[in-house]
């Protein structure tokens, strides 16, 4: 129910964005509808495991925010929920993704 508003609210802090990926949960019409009346220029792509497949598959697309998450949870702060007020968690949030970013462009390992 909460989808709309986060997705309007980040659509137009961030205007750039064109194209959100989605698990297959978003695929009802109510929340198609919503999403166009917030937010008309955005390109949804439903990401759907194949009916065939059977065991493990990994899905194109979902794997990166998987592997963004572990790599979040690594982080002492983040990994259980101790916060007990949103701006915080987002701080620590904010300092991770730092982290992550200047070992990145530092390389290191």
């Amino acid at each position: 129910d909460g989808g709309i508003l986060v997705m309007a609210t980040l659509f137009g802090l961030y205007p750039f964005l064109v194209k959100l990926f989605a698990d297959g949960g978003y695929q009802g019409e109510q929340f198609q509808t919503g999403l166009k009346k917030a937010v008309s220029a955005v390109n949804v792509e439903i990401v759907k495991r194949s009916d065939r497949a059977k065991g493990f598959v990994v899905l194109p697309k979902r794997w990166v925010v998987e592997r963004t998450f572990a790599w979040l949870g690594r982080c002492r702060r983040l990994a259980k929920d101790w916060e007990c007020r949103n701006a915080k968690g987002l701080a620590f949030l904010r300092l991770a993704s730092i982290r992550l970013m200047m070992r990145r462009l530092c390389k290191i390992s």
